[in-house]
């Protein structure tokens, strides 16, 4: 459009070029299109052009002044035609700086969608961190519950006074087990405590009945162990 514009304009100041006209043709016209130019913020874009815009329209009012006014509007038709290819080209420009100033806004809002994703991950992620680790510690109170009651249990129930030989067991053997002494080394005082139906302390039978003693003291147990050792059935 612009350059039909330019051969249209062009050939109107051929035709009226031999007229010697009063006024000037374009001086309006090239005035109009820079004072557009200047006030839209093309002359901060395009200092170098639109100087050479200016420069022409210029001296075309020098021309003017000296009544040369054909070879003034000469001057101002190129003022024009220099005004309307830096309008276009501001124009042009305009618009590439806003589809990059829309490509940026578009790329820091990806960027900040893509941070977001990103924090919520790790939010999701240090919440199950710190509910795996709120189960663990739970999980380990229990622990450390059930044992302290299962030990408590322990303690609290009554050692039985009375044993069932079974096949296989020997009075070392029963004598190490958690419910009568836990020490095979005090045989001896299940052997005393039951010399009314064990002849030889290296033989017992399945079915007996033995009496576990309780309530003994330190001397019964370091003389049971004594005895054991001076005297061992194995």
């Amino acid at each position: 459009m612009g350059k039909k514009l330019f051969i249209s304009a062009g050939l109107l100041l051929v035709v009226l070029s031999g007229c010697s006209p009063a006024v000037s043709l374009w001086r309006h016209d090239a005035k109009m299109v820079l004072d557009k130019a200047r006030l839209e913020g093309a002359y901060e874009m395009f200092p170098q052009e639109s100087k050479s815009a200016e420069d022409a329209l210029l001296e075309g009012e020098t021309l003017l002044q000296e009544d040369e006014v054909e070879k003034a509007d000469n001057f101002f038709f190129l003022a024009w035609s220099k005004g309307i290819l830096l309008d276009e080209n501001f124009a042009a420009e305009k618009k590439r700086r806003e589809e990059e100033l829309k490509r940026k806004a578009e790329a820091e809002k990806r960027e900040l969608e893509r941070q977001r994703v990103l924090l919520e991950e790790q939010r999701r992620l240090a919440q199950e961190k710190a509910a795996a680790e709120e189960r663990a510690v739970a999980e380990a109170e229990a622990e450390v519950k059930r044992k302290a009651e299962k030990a408590r249990q322990t303690r609290e129930r009554p050692l039985p006074s009375f044993h069932t030989v079974k096949r296989g067991e020997t009075l070392p053997l029963i004598s190490a087990q958690p419910d009568v002494y836990n020490d095979p080394a005090l045989w001896p005082l299940l052997y005393r405590a039951n010399r009314d139906q064990i002849r030889d302390p290296k033989h017992i039978w399945p079915g007996q009945v033995l009496r576990i003693p309780r309530s003994l003291s330190r001397e019964d147990l370091a003389e049971a162990r004594r005895y054991a050792q001076e005297k061992p059935i194995y």
